[in-house]
C-alpha cells in the first residue's frame, strides 16, 4: 500500500514539474491588431486613389488586408488603412484630372497574374476590334516607341512622372513619337495584332519602376 502511495506522489510531482504555467491565449502575430482606420470602398474608387488619399503605399494596404495582387477591390469592401488616425474626405481630396482612365472600352480577356499554362501576365489583355482607338490612360511623356517589341508587336510606353508608367502593346498604328507630351484621354494609337497572334486586343500594363502592378488597382 505504501509503495502505491509513493508511486502516486512521484507521478503527481513529475506531472506538475513538466506542465508550464498557464499564461492565457496567445494571439498569432498575423492576427494581432494593426493601428489604423477602416475605409469603406465607394463606387468608382480605385486602390491607387485610396492610397493617395491617405498617403499610404498600395503594397502596405495589400499586406495588412491580406489581399492578393491578382484580385480587385469591390464597392462596399472595408479596407484597413494602417498608421492613419483620422478619416479623409475623398470627394475633396481627389484630383480627377490626375486619375487613370481605361485605354479603351472592351472586355478583359486575360487578367493580371498567372494564366493559361502557368504563364505570367504582367498586365491585362483588353479585347477590341481591329483599328479601335487607344487612349493615354493618364497624362505623361512618351519615353518608348518601338515598331516591333518582341512578341508584343508595336509598343508605346508613357512615363507619368511619379514613378508610374503605362505600357500599350499590339498597336497597329502609333499617333505619337518619342518625347511627345500627351494628355490623359488623348488618342495615341489603334489596336492591332502580332505576327504570332492574329487576335485583336490591347495588352496593357502599369509599372511602378520596373515592377508590374495590377492595372485594376488603378483603373476605375
Amino acid at each position: 500500500m505504501r509503495i502505491i502511495i509513493l508511486i502516486s506522489i512521484v507521478l503527481l510531482v513529475a506531472g506538475c514539474a513538466s506542465t508550464p504555467p498557464y499564461t492565457g491565449p496567445v494571439v498569432p502575430v498575423s492576427t494581432q491588431a494593426v493601428a489604423g482606420i477602416h475605409h469603406r470602398v465607394e463606387a468608382g474608387q480605385t486602390l491607387w486613389q485610396i492610397s493617395k488619399l491617405y498617403d499610404v503605399d498600395i503594397d502596405e494596404i495589400l499586406r495588412v488586408n491580406h489581399i492578393s495582387e491578382e484580385v480587385k477591390i469591390e464597392p462596399g469592401q472595408l479596407l484597413l488603412i494602417p498608421s492613419v488616425s483620422r478619416p479623409q474626405n475623398f470627394a475633396v481630396k481627389s484630383n480627377g484630372s490626375d486619375n487613370f482612365i481605361w485605354p479603351l472600352r472592351g472586355r478583359v480577356i486575360s487578367g493580371f497574374g498567372l494564366n493559361y499554362r502557368n504563364l505570367m501576365n504582367k498586365g491585362i489583355n483588353i479585347q477590341a476590334s481591329m483599328g479601335a482607338q487607344v487612349f493615354a490612360t493618364r497624362s505623361g511623356r512618351v519615353v518608348f516607341c518601338a515598331e516591333n517589341f518582341g512578341n508584343f508587336g508595336k509598343t508605346i510606353i508613357i512615363d507619368h512622372g511619379d514613378g508610374l508608367r503605362s505600357i500599350y502593346s499590339r498597336v497597329s498604328q502609333s499617333y505619337v513619337r518619342l518625347g511627345d507630351m500627351v494628355q490623359g484621354g488623348s488618342p495615341i494609337g489603334s489596336v492591332g495584332t502580332t505576327a504570332r497572334d492574329k487576335n485583336s486586343y490591347l495588352h496593357f500594363e502599369i509599372r511602378r519602376g520596373a515592377l508590374p502592378q495590377n492595372p485594376l488597382f488603378y483603373l476605375p
